[in-house]
């Protein structure tokens, strides 16, 4: 363990006959791979997926994930996926199918993860969300009831009359909610991409939503047609790169039929490289139309974001709250949105 820990971060460590132990992994695969092999012997997982991102960084391993024999060796984790991403141009074919192999791995373990819970609580949320007049009796909302009726409380009875209503809707099969996921594909937002291809991949499965995934930098990609496939849609991304907001809000208002019915996520860290009044004017304009806006400065578990507070302090005066938002809050997020209840903003020194 001291070992391996110092072959990463130095250090002197004890000295062996007469002679300081040398530290570092040079830049030969094999030293690497028997290193990977030894933090993943000596440490929990949680400690090697650290590691190995520090690895990453601090001493330039990038170029060795491209050769399929060092993927293997490695544990995989949303961060890993990132990187792989970022490194997706330059991969050689004869690593791409590996790299596909890990990166499959780490979204079905999300999947497994997120996606009962997330199916739940906006099922759960849209069938509340469609209130009807004339209920079934098992379909009544009696709390919005009874404070609809208040004016017919009978003291001598000490009861209600209930003259009106108010019950939940049942689950359809046609379509009750849009949803638009823009999502920021520069480098800083690796995670964010992610966990929101696996989410939009999860809402996509509901036949009750009908989900739209964009990603953007300067540019800006539709993907769609492939969100069935967390996997297919992260290879389709191009981290990295400046930011156009502006653009891609642009393009998602264009696709906006329902406003009354549409949610639009924006998750980005606001470092806008387009137009920012523009920008700010266009999410006024999607508000007073009847969307839902949600701005998320992060969609991971990576604590507090470094993030643009001017924007997010702008966008916050049009009432389109900015903040940072973990993998399980995001149903509840998404819930509050659809419901069009205040949404369950976290503590954190963002914005609101």
């Amino acid at each position: 363990m001291d070992g391996a820990l110092a072959a990463l971060y130095g250090g002197g460590g004890k000295k062996e006959r007469g002679q300081g132990r040398s530290a570092g992994l040079g830049v030969s695969a094999p030293s690497v791979a028997r290193w990977l092999g030894d933090i993943r012997t000596y440490f929990p997982t949680s400690v090697v997926q650290v590691m190995q991102r520090d690895a990453i960084d601090r001493l330039g391993l990038s170029a060795l994930l491209l050769e399929p024999e060092m993927l293997a060796a490695v544990e995989a984790d949303v961060h890993l996926v990132g990187t792989l991403l970022s490194l997706n141009k330059a991969m050689p074919e004869t690593t791409k199918e590996t790299a596909r192999a890990v990166v499959r791995k780490v979204v079905e373990d999300l999947e497994k993860r997120l996606a009962t819970r997330t199916r739940a609580t906006l099922t759960g949320a849209l069938d509340r969300s469609a209130r009807v007049s004339r209920p079934r009796h098992r379909d009544i909302d009696w709390n919005r009831t009874i404070a609809a009726n208040l004016k017919n409380y009978l003291p001598e009875y000490r009861t209600v009359v209930p003259e009106r209503l108010i019950g939940y809707g049942r689950a359809a099969q046609s379509v009750k909610k849009d949803v638009i996921l823009c999502i920021d594909q520069s480098g800083s937002m690796a995670a964010s991409v992610v966990y929101a291809s696996v989410f939009g991949a999860v809402l996509a499965s509901m036949r009750s939503i009908s989900t739209r995934l964009v990603v953007f930098d300067t540019n800006i990609v539709d993907l769609t047609d492939q969100i069935d496939d967390p996997v297919d849609v992260l290879f389709g991304t191009q981290l990295g790169g400046g930011t156009d907001i502006n653009r891609a809000l642009a393009y998602c208002q264009a696709r906006i039929s329902r406003p009354a019915d549409t949610v639009v996520v924006l998750i980005s860290d606001l470092y806008e490289g387009g137009i920012r009044n523009e920008m700010l004017k266009r999410v006024a304009a999607m508000k007073a139309s009847g969307v839902q806006f949600v701005t998320l400065l992060a969609l991971s578990d990576e604590g507090a974001p470094a993030y643009d507070r001017e924007h997010a302090a702008a966008l916050s005066a049009l009432d389109a709250a900015a903040f940072a938002c973990t993998p399980d809050l995001f149903p509840d997020v998404m819930a509050a949105a659809i419901e069009r209840r205040p949404l369950p903003i976290p503590d954190m020194p963002a914005v609101r």
